[in-house]
């Protein structure tokens, strides 16, 4: 059995992940803003934690006091659908903050944690590829998942003789509370519920297959 550190799991697909794994019999370390659905669930261990404040990382990380940690999901991330002309300096840091620099803190912390045939698993999208079918309103989301992209491959690059490894899942359009927020009536062909089978497969046996790999996963466009 895995110990896994899943962000975002208070919903979506890291909620659904969280479940899945715990159902599986491993240990899962769930991070959330609220943690109201994690609560009472055996296996999980839910921490209140926002990823746009620095010192909440920190304070995270000393109350795992070294715990091992083999797998690190970072799924939590921010969505917005606003036109250039109408976006501004705070909502570009708002979600920045969330989907580039806490995952690089919270990465930064743990990985000490981590064993050195773990896993790290960034979780972008689709819309972070170069070359992939781009839509109005998402140049703020689709740019920090573009960094995310980066990020995993040179991480991947720094620690190939250590470990532990690392990829990123690009994600098409899933049925998400986040995607239905921000694009009221779209329905994506795949349930949140549905792909977390996907994801904590990968998140466990990737590593054995990938370093420093980008996957486009998606049926559709978006």
């Amino acid at each position: 059995m895995k110990t896994l550190l899943i962000t975002g799991a208070g919903k979506g697909i890291g909620h659904a992940t969280a479940l899945l794994a715990a159902k599986q019999g491993h240990q899962v370390i769930a991070l959330s803003r609220n943690i109201d659905a994690l609560k009472g669930i055996e296996r999980i261990n839910p921490y209140a934690v926002d990823l746009a404040e620095p010192e909440q990382i920190e304070n995270f990380i000393a109350q795992l006091d070294g715990t091992q940690i083999d797998v690190l999901l970072n799924n939590a991330g921010l969505l917005t659908n606003t036109p250039v002309g109408e976006s501004n300096f705070a909502l570009y840091e708002r979600i920045y903050k969330v989907n580039v620099f806490g995952l690089a803190e919270l990465t930064r912390l743990v990985l000490p944690q981590m064993t050195s045939s773990g896993h790290i698993v960034n979780i972008s999208s689709m819309g972070g590829i170069q070359g992939s079918a781009k839509f109005p309103g998402l140049s703020i989301y689709s740019s920090s998942k573009a960094a995310v992209i980066t990020l995993t491959e040179l991480w991947a690059e720094e620690f190939k003789e250590s470990g532990p490894r690392c990829n990123a899942l690009a994600l098409g359009a899933v049925q998400t509370q986040m995607l239905a927020e921000a694009f009221p009536g779209f329905e994506a062909p795949i349930t949140a519920e549905d792909f977390a089978t996907y994801v904590l497969d990968f998140c466990l046996t990737g590593q054995l297959y990938y370093n420093g790999k980008v996957l486009q996963v998606s049926s559709s466009t978006p």
